[in-house]
C-alpha cells in the first residue's frame, strides 16, 4: 500500500448492511480500501465512531484526516441525520448541505439524500445521490439513470439537476417471489444464467409489451414448467426477465423520447442482466461502474469541502 501520509481524505459509503471506505491521495488515487458487513444496522449497536476509527487506524490514517460519508449513516436511525434535499435539486447542492458530525476529533461530513415530496408518488434515496454526482453530475443534456439493486432507482437528470425519480422494488420482490411463493418450486435448484439466456430476453420483451398482465405473466413461470417442461434455470431466467422488464416499462414513462440515453450505474451480475434487458427494450445505454461512481461522487464532494 502507498504511504498513508499521502492521504488527503477518507471516503466512506455506509449502507444498511455494508461498509466501504477508501483512503484517497493528493491526486485522487485510492491508497487503501476496506470493506465489511458493519453497515448501519450493526454500527448503530456497536457505535459509528468506533467502527470508522477501527478501519481508519487499520489503514494507517492520521488522527486528523477528514472523512466524507454517504449512505445510511445519515439516516434518521443512523449516526447523524443528514436530511433530504427536495427535488428538483442540483446535484452540486448536495455538498453544500453536508452535515458535520459533532464532538469528533477529525472533520467528518455526511452527505444528505434526495426526497420527492409528490403527494401521489413520494420517494426517497440515500447514497444513490452520490453515485449520480459521480456519474452524471457534470454532464449536459437529459438522460435517464438506472441504478439496479434490491430497490432499483431510475432518475431523470437534466444538466446536473435531478428532476424526478422512481424506486422499484424489483430485487426484493424477486427474492420474495422466488423464495416464498408457489414459484419457489419452479426455480428450485436453478443454475447460473446471464442476460443472453433466451428465456430472459423473451420475458423482458413480454413484460414491456404487457405490463398490465404482470401477475398473469408471473404465473406462467410455473405453468410453463408444468405443461411444457421448462427447466429450473429457464424458469428463473424468465422470472428475472419479467421483473426487470416490468421495471423498465414503468421507468421509461419518465421520458417521452425513446432516444433518451440511459446511464446504467451497476456492477457484477446485475450489470450484465440490465445491459441485455435495456438492449432487448430497444434503449441505448452506457455502463458506469457503480463502485467508481460512488468514489467519484465522494471525490467531487471532498474537493468542494476541502479545496487544495
Amino acid at each position: 500500500m502507498s504511504q498513508p501520509a499521502a492521504a488527503r481524505y477518507a471516503a466512506a459509503d455506509w449502507g444498511t448492511s455494508s461498509f466501504r471506505i477508501w483512503l484517497i491521495g493528493e491526486t485522487g488515487e485510492a491508497l487503501g480500501e476496506r470493506r465489511s458487513a458493519e453497515g448501519m444496522t450493526t454500527a448503530a449497536k456497536t457505535g459509528f465512531s468506533a467502527v470508522l476509527e477501527t478501519h481508519l487506524e487499520a489503514m494507517g490514517a492520521s488522527a486528523t484526516l477528514p472523512v466524507v460519508i454517504c449512505g445510511m449513516a445519515g439516516a434518521r436511525q443512523g449516526w447523524v441525520e443528514a436530511g433530504y434535499l427536495d427535488t428538483p435539486a442540483a446535484l452540486s447542492d448536495i455538498v453544500r448541505h453536508a452535515v458535520v458530525v459533532p464532538d469528533e476529533r477529525r472533520d467528518i461530513r455526511i452527505l444528505p439524500g434526495l426526497a420527492q415530496r409528490d403527494a401521489v408518488r413520494p420517494d426517497v434515496m440515500r447514497g444513490e445521490e452520490t453515485q449520480l454526482l459521480g456519474s452524471v453530475g457534470a454532464l449536459s443534456g437529459t438522460r435517464l439513470v438506472c441504478m439496479p439493486g434490491t430497490h432499483s432507482k431510475w432518475v431523470r437528470v437534466t444538466d446536473g439537476k435531478v428532476e424526478r425519480f422512481s424506486t422499484f422494488m424489483s430485487g426484493e420482490l424477486f427474492d420474495v417471489v422466488s423464495r416464498q411463493s408457489i414459484l419457489s418450486h419452479a426455480v428450485a435448484d436453478a443454475g447460473a444464467f446471464d442476460g443472453t439466456h433466451p428465456a430472459f430476453v423473451a420475458a423482458v420483451a413480454e413484460a414491456m409489451a404487457n405490463p398490465a398482465m404482470a401477475t398473469n405473466l408471473l404465473f406462467t413461470v410455473r405453468s410453463g414448467q408444468l405443461l411444457h417442461g421448462h427447466g429450473a434455470t429457464e424458469a428463473k431466467a424468465r422470472l428475472s426477465g419479467l421483473m426487470i422488464g416490468l421495471e423498465i416499462a414503468g421507468a421509461t414513462t419518465m421520458t417521452a423520447d425513446a432516444q433518451t440515453p440511459v446511464s446504467l450505474v451497476a456492477s457484477g451480475p446485475l450489470a450484465g442482466l440490465y445491459t441485455q434487458a435495456l438492449t432487448a427494450a430497444g434503449l441505448q445505454s452506457e455502463l458506469v461502474d457503480a463502485d467508481e461512481a460512488v468514489r467519484d461522487g465522494l471525490a467531487a464532494a471532498a474537493k468542494a469541502l476541502w479545496p487544495a
